[in-house]
């Protein structure tokens, strides 16, 4: 668990310390237990980060970090794609629609045991024995080091967001501190974290779940979540 105390200290704390909107949480995957979760044992969804936390401590397990981890329907199952733990609990969804979910290209985080990857959701076809955990989303954020064609820098439209890159075998998790566009957001993975591929979580709901940084967000009902365990 080392690493990632140490992406967290390194990270995070110059970013809150300075005018930087934005908490990164770097996940080495070759290292670090990354897991995605939606219902507990009694199939009942977590809905808050602190009631995943506690299951968890009843099953004598630490979580480090989470945070949510794609769209969810108004009861809470995943939008898209979800895979946890090697099985399928919903299909990809290619279909078209309103919402942020559906601003194509929309996108798979996945990883394997090849490490973490983030494709277009019409590019996805890792065979299911194969992936370990998978969550679609959407809008990608980043394709191939390019920014959504859809995103306006004069965009005026703002609000706490949360999602996740690629850098190598590199988890990189970020949430603003204050609201920005999806433009802003873009740019920040691509210039400030070097990755080529992000993909977009969520807004509004923006919630995080690191206790090294003093953040226990629990306020709103979520879907899926992911996080780092022990």
């Amino acid at each position: 668990m080392k690493a990632l105390i140490l992406a967290l200290i390194f990270l995070a704390t110059p970013l809150l310390a300075s005018a930087d909107p934005f908490t990164v949480i770097a996940v080495d995957t070759r290292r670090e237990q990354l897991e995605l979760f939606l219902t507990d044992d009694t199939g009942a969804p977590f809905r808050r980060l602190d009631n995943l936390d506690a299951w968890l401590e009843s099953q004598r397990r630490q979580l480090r970090f989470a945070m949510n981890a794609g769209m969810f329907e108004p009861d809470l199952s995943p939008v898209g794609l979800f895979v946890t733990q090697g099985r399928e609990l919903k299909a990809l969804n290619l279909a078209n629609g309103r919402g942020n979910f559906f601003l194509k290209p929309n996108g798979v985080f996945f990883l394997t045991q090849a490490g973490p990857r983030i494709v277009r959701s019409t590019k996805y076809s890792a065979p299911a024995d194969k992936v370990l955990l998978a969550t679609q989303s959407g809008p990608l954020l980043l394709e191939d080091g390019s920014i959504h064609p859809a995103f306006n820098p004069a965009s005026t439209s703002k609000y706490i967001r949360n999602g996740v890159g690629v850098r190598g075998d590199e988890a990189i998790f970020v949430i603003s501190n204050g609201p920005v566009t999806f433009y802003e957001f873009a740019v920040y993975f691509k210039d400030q974290l070097h990755c080529t591929d992000a993909l977009y979580f969520d807004g509004a709901v923006s919630s995080l779940f690191a206790p090294d940084l003093g953040r226990r967000d629990s306020t709103v009902d979520l879907g899926p979540m992911i996080g780092v365990v022990k």
